[in-house]
C-alpha cells in the first residue's frame, strides 16, 4: 500500500482540546503522552510498545474510538456498552487520513472481548466469525477465528495486546495471516508486548516510555532483549532471579 493510500496515515494532538486541569490528570500526564504531539503510522503495520501503564494502550483505545469503532471492541456497526471505562483522549486527537477509506475493520482488545463474543451471540451473526460461539472457544480459538473469518482484505485492524491470548505457536499463525492482508491492502495498528509479533519485517515499532514515544528496531526493544536473555540461558536469569547461589 503506497503511502499515501494508507486508510491512516497520522495521529494529532489537539492541545486546544485539553483544559489546564486535565493535563494534570491521566492519561494526559501518562510520561509517554505528555509530550505527545503527533505520531506518523506505517502504510502497513504499526506496532505500539511499552511497559505496562506505558500509555500505549490508552492511545491505541482513542485511536480505534476515533476511526468509529466501538470502546470495548468490534466492528463499527457494534454500539453495545457494558462498561464506560475509556479515557477522554479519543476527544482530543485527530486522525489524518489517506485518500482511500477501509471496506472493512475491526477494534480488538483481550481484556473485553469476553463482551465482543457476548454481543456477536446477541445478534445472531456467529456465520461470520466461523459459524460457532466463540463462547464455546478457548481464548486463544476464539481470536483465531476471529482473525481468519472475520478480517477481510482491504481493511483497518487496531488490535490492543492480542498476544494474550495466543501460544508462541499461535501468534507465528496469526503473524502469517496479518501478512497476508497486508499484502491485501489492509493497514494494522498493534499494540504488544510480543516481540514474535514485532518481528514482522513491514512495520514501524513505537516505544512509549518516559522520554516520550520514539522509533526503535526490534532488537533494541526491552522485550526482545530480555526474551533473547533468558532463552539463551535461562538458568542464569534463574539463578539471579530466586537468589541462588
Amino acid at each position: 500500500m503506497h503511502i499515501l493510500e494508507q486508510y491512516l496515515r497520522t495521529v494529532l494532538l489537539l492541545e486546544d482540546r485539553i483544559t489546564d486541569y486535565e493535563r494534570e490528570q491521566h492519561p494526559y500526564n501518562i510520561p509517554a503522552l505528555k509530550n505527545f504531539h503527533c505520531m506518523d503510522l506505517h502504510p502497513r503495520v504499526t506496532f505500539l510498545m511499552g511497559e505496562n501503564g506505558s500509555g500505549k494502550s490508552t492511545l491505541v483505545e482513542a485511536i480505534a474510538i476515533a476511526a468509529g469503532y466501538n470502546a470495548e471492541g468490534g466492528s463499527r456497526n457494534f454500539n453495545f456498552h457494558s462498561n464506560e471505562s475509556h479515557s477522554s483522549l479519543h476527544h482530543a486527537i485527530r486522525l489524518v487520513r489517506g485518500v482511500r477509506r477501509p471496506k472493512d475493520g475491526f477494534f480488538f482488545r483481550a481484556e473485553s472481548f469476553y463482551n465482543v463474543a457476548t454481543e456477536i451471540d446477541s445478534l445472531g451473526v456467529q456465520g461470520a466469525y466461523g459459524g460457532r460461539s466463540l463462547h464455546e472457544q478457548s481464548h486463544g480459538e476464539s481470536f483465531m477465528s476471529l482473525l481468519l473469518n472475520r478480517f477481510a482484505p482491504n481493511g483497518l485492524y487496531i488490535l490492543d495486546e492480542p498476544e494474550a491470548a495466543l501460544s508462541p505457536t499461535r501468534q507465528m499463525a496469526a503473524l502469517a495471516h496479518i501478512h497476508r492482508l497486508a499484502q491485501s491492502n489492509s493497514q494494522f495498528i498493534i499494540a504488544t508486548h510480543s516481540p514474535i509479533l514485532m518481528s514482522y519485517p513491514d512495520s514501524k515499532i513505537l516505544h512509549f516510555s518516559e522520554n516520550g514515544i520514539e522509533s526503535i528496531k526490534l532488537e533494541n526493544t526491552d522485550h526482545y532483549i530480555v526474551t533473547r536473555r533468558f532463552v539463551n540461558n535461562p538458568q542464569a536469569i534463574l539463578n539471579e532471579l530466586l537468589n541462588y547461589d
